[in-house]
C-alpha cells in the first residue's frame, strides 16, 4: 500500500508527459537534458542505477531508445524498487529491462557494452560505479552521466575530467572516446552557464583522450 501511495503521488507529477511547473522549477530541463545527450550520442545499450525507484530520468532514456533503436536497463536495489519503478513509469515500463543488483559489478560483467551509463549520485558507492565504468576496454566510446550530483562529494572531486553541470540538483558528464571514433563527429551539448541555453555541436574526438561535454 506505500509504495502503491508512493507511486501515484509521482505519477500526479506527469501530465502529458510532461513535469509539471513546480517539479520543472527544481529540476529544469534535467531529463531533457539527457535525452538529449544519449539520442545524440546515437546510445545503443543504456544502463541507468537509481538509489530509488525510475524515474523521468529513465523516461528520458526510453525517450531516446525510441529514436536510436537501443535498450534501456534500469539497475535497481530490490523488488519494491522494481514494483515502484513499473507503477511510477506505466506503459512505459515495458521498454525499460529492469534488473536486482549491485551496479558496480554490473557495469564491468553484463552490461561492459553499454555506451550510455546514468548514475544517480545519492547512491553510496556512486563514484565507485564511474570508476568501474571507466576501467572496463570497449571497442565503443561511452557517456556517462551523473545526475543529483550536488549532493555529498562527487566523482567531480576525483580529478576524472568531468564537466559540473548546473542543471537541476547538478549533472556530471563524461565522454570517453573509442579509437573507431577518431576522425569521426558526435554531438555534444553544452549549457551557457549565464543564460540556461543549451547548445548541440558536433565536434571530432582526438585519439585516446577524454573530452569534456
Amino acid at each position: 500500500m506505500e509504495n502503491s501511495a508512493q507511486a501515484t503521488e509521482i505519477q500526479s507529477n506527469w501530465i502529458s508527459g510532461e513535469l509539471l511547473e513546480g517539479q520543472r522549477a527544481k529540476e529544469p530541463n534535467v531529463a531533457e537534458f539527457i535525452s538529449a545527450l544519449a539520442a545524440g550520442n546515437n546510445a545503443q545499450l543504456m544502463v541507468v542505477a537509481c538509489a530509488g525507484a525510475g524515474d523521468a530520468n529513465t523516461l528520458a532514456l526510453v525517450a531516446a531508445a525510441h529514436q536510436t533503436g537501443g535498450r534501456v536497463v534500469c539497475i535497481l536495489g530490490g523488488i519494491e524498487e522494481v514494483q515502484l519503478s513499473k507503477e511510477v513509469l506505466g506503459l512505459d515500463a515495458c521498454h525499460v529491462e529492469f534488473v536486482i543488483g549491485e551496479a558496480q559489478k554490473l557495469v564491468q560483467t553484463q552490461y561492459r557494452e553499454a555506451d550510455f551509463v546514468l548514475i544517480d549520485c545519492n547512491l553510496e558507492n556512486h563514484e565507485g560505479i564511474f570508476k568501474a565504468v571507466q576501467k572496463v576496454r570497449r571497442e565503443s566510446g561511452v557517456v556517462i552521466v551523473g545526475y543529483n550530483a550536488f549532493c555529498k562529494g562527487s566523482w567531480w572531486s576525483s580529478g576524472s575530467r568531468t564537466q559540473l553541470l548546473p542543471i537541476g540538483e547538478g549533472l556530471l558528464v563524461t565522454k570517453i572516446a573509442s579509437r573507431c571514433e577518431i576522425g569521426k563527429s558526435q554531438w555534444v551539448v553544452k549549457v551557457d552557464k549565464l543564460t540556461g541555453e543549451e547548445h548541440v555541436f558536433r565536434v571530432r574526438f582526438p585519439q585516446g583522450k577524454q573530452i569534456e561535454a
